[in-house]
């Protein structure tokens, strides 16, 4: 019935797109399994792609010629840049997305390739032969060969729907969980655990009074996640801020005892930074009132997503609840809020590419890792896919530096540290996050992108062209001076002292209270100059501007990196029999055979490894 495919990807989430699509893109004969054809790409949570970290990992997976940042584009329906307050290592797009279109546009993504199928069934099993994978069973009995397996099966692995007392399996609302692989992985010497997350209630955007809320509008000059050409938008839907009180909070105790989380039924473990609302209001309880976003989901639905209102509490508590919460008198339901629990498998089982150890040609991305988040999954997918494709033709892997990516960090930390909880990516996680930016994505990691084949040459030349465009500007400022007469004006009201010299524009735009603006506007030249760089001269100024500003900043933690690659670049083997070497710690023994780093850097990074431990292996090593 099937020929052999190269890839199957099972299961049409943010992960198992990515990993279909860069692998098909590469040149790999793909098949994407999934349940539900007409649920590709849910936004089964909010209806919003980056944020806080997350926004520079879109950046990323555009950079890499992935499509999370262009299907987010095409589908936003309001886009904000946060943090704009803060240094621009804190900058972080997001957006808001019409959740059918996001859906929509993704699918057509994948059917315009013409290298990926798609069946719709559910897979139950693998096929495994000798330590490694040659294809899957599914549900309906059909077996599909394949030379490589993703897996992101998301929350589908034996998931169970807690809605206050009641609990039934399924993997999303309206969807059933998946059964027998979490079996035959463990049978096949994995370990997996349990993990929990949750969901608002969805209600009816007509039954709210916004007049009461505070309105949250998009960008005036809105952005977007792609370098590619998608449009800015031209008109954006607005948010809402409403906040519950002690009343909504009283009710909510009420229902403690209908909890599933409180009275024990739910055995996962929770996200920490993304609480139910029942969890805040314990945790938080000197708080009288919690944050609440009202989002909609779309241009043409009147359906309205809580932000901050998760919870597994019965529906009758909810919805009496909700009455209390200004905006929200007459309030009607469409769906209730629930928790649910999913299988997952600590991710110290991979490599850095994502394959498995135990067996070959089997990958893992997305929430069976233990995640949390579509961008998160959506980067694993991406990685996933790539790597795939490239231990099919003998090519070598692509692995991404703590410092050249949050993609890297991500993975590292996974395979590296493993995790307990779901795991979400912070900036706080990235030591080199003034380096890690939203803005520079294409000028780190497109030419990777263009190496590999996933970015076209024109991507190429766009980059390129911005990283003349940057020293250019920076070129300019540094040989261009300016006389007291033309910036002491600027400099007073710039609240900086005035100068008695002419001095150069590179070392006035560097003091901090100095704008680039302010000097564009009231110093002849630079508006003509910058105007005169082409299509990419506004994207190049940025650029330059924070290359400038932050050049002390950039130029330390590019110190660090040198410091640190000594350790990245010396490699340990896979065999490499850590039991003889008496002179580690015991534990330090058992962690290192247990994850089997690939260099000594991520050894260094292991929890229970200490600085003597790594000094014995560097001894051991001749180094």
């Amino acid at each position: 019935m099937f020929d052999k495919y190269d890839v199957v990807v099972v299961g049409g989430g943010h992960a198992g797109c990515e990993a279909a699509a860069a692998a098909a893109n590469l040149g790999s004969k793909v098949l994407l399994v999934t349940m539900d054809l007409a649920r590709i790409a849910q936004m089964s949570c909010n209806p919003a792609m980056g944020g806080v970290a997350k926004g520079q990992i879109v950046r990323e997976i555009d950079a890499l010629g992935g499509y999370s940042g262009i299907v987010s584009d095409r589908s936003m329906i309001q886009f904000r840049m946060l943090n704009l307050s803060k240094g621009p290592a804190m900058w972080s797009p997001r957006t808001q997305n019409d959740r059918m279109l996001f859906a929509a546009e993704w699918r057509a993504v994948l059917e315009q390739n013409e290298l990926v199928d798609f069946w719709q069934d559910t897979v139950v099993g693998l096929k495994v032969k000798n330590g490694k994978v040659l294809g899957v069973v599914t549900g309906m009995g059909v077996e599909i060969s394949a030379r490589a397996v993703v897996l992101t099966n998301g929350t589908f692995l034996n998931g169970l729907i807690h809605i206050g007392e009641k609990n039934f399996g399924g993997g999303r609302s309206g969807e059933k969980s998946s059964t027998g692989i979490t079996e035959q992985l463990v049978e096949l010497g994995f370990s997996s655990g349990r993990m929990k997350t949750g969901t608002p209630p969805r209600v009816d955007g007509r039954s709210l009074d916004y007049a009461v809320m505070e309105e949250q509008a998009g960008d005036v000059n809105p952005g977007k996640f792609s370098y590619s050409d998608t449009a800015p938008l031209s008109e954006q839907r607005s948010c809402h801020i409403t906040y519950t009180n002690e009343q909504t909070h009283d009710i909510l105790r009420g229902g403690f005892e209908k909890s599933p989380m409180f009275a024990g039924r739910i055995e996962g473990k929770g996200p920490r930074y993304c609480p139910s609302i029942e969890d805040k209001i314990e945790r938080f309880a000197e708080r009288n009132r919690h944050q609440l976003f009202v989002e909609p989901e779309g241009w043409n639905t009147v359906e309205t997503y809580i932000n901050g209102f998760s919870t597994s509490l019965p529906e009758d508590v909810q919805i009496e609840a909700m009455r209390t919460i200004p905006g929200f008198k007459n309030v009607k339901m469409f769906r209730p809020g629930y928790a649910i629990e999913y299988d997952f498998f600590p991710p110290d089982q991979l490599t850095l590419t994502l394959e498995t150890k135990n067996i070959e040609h089997l990958y893992f991305a997305g929430q069976i890792n233990g995640t949390t988040g579509y961008e998160e999954a959506g980067c694993q997918g991406l990685m996933a896919g790539i790597n795939a494709h490239l231990k099919l033709n003998d090519r070598e892997p692509f692995v991404l530096g703590r410092a050249e990516a949050y993609i890297g960090v991500l993975i590292d930390d996974l395979v590296t540290k493993g995790t307990d909880e779901p795991y979400r990516m912070f900036t706080s996680r990235a030591e080199y996050r003034i380096l890690l930016r939203q803005d520079n994505a294409d000028l780190r990691l497109t030419p990777k992108a263009h190496e590999l084949g996933l970015a076209s040459d024109d991507r190429m030349k766009r980059v390129e062209k911005k990283r003349n465009v940057t020293q250019s500007v920076i070129d300019y400022f540094k040989k261009t001076s300016v006389a007291p007469e033309e910036i002491n004006t600027i400099l007073d009201n710039s609240g900086t002292a005035p100068i008695k010299q002419k001095m150069k524009l590179y070392n006035i735009l560097t003091r901090p209270q100095v704008a680039f603006e302010s000097l564009r506007e009231g110093v002849a030249g630079i508006d003509t100059f910058v105007n005169g760089l082409g299509e990419v001269a506004e994207e190049g100024a940025e650029q330059a501007v924070i290359q400038m500003k932050y050049s002390g900043y950039i130029d330390k933690e590019h110190e660090m990196v040198q410091k640190m690659s000594r350790l990245e670049n010396i490699k340990l083997h896979s065999d490499f029999e850590y039991a003889r070497l008496t002179s580690l710690s015991s534990e330090a023994r058992e962690k290192l055979a247990a994850i089997k780093p690939e260099t000594i850097g991520q050894a260094s990074r292991i929890s229970g490894v200490s600085p003597s431990d790594i000094s014995v292996l560097m001894i051991y090593l001749g180094r």
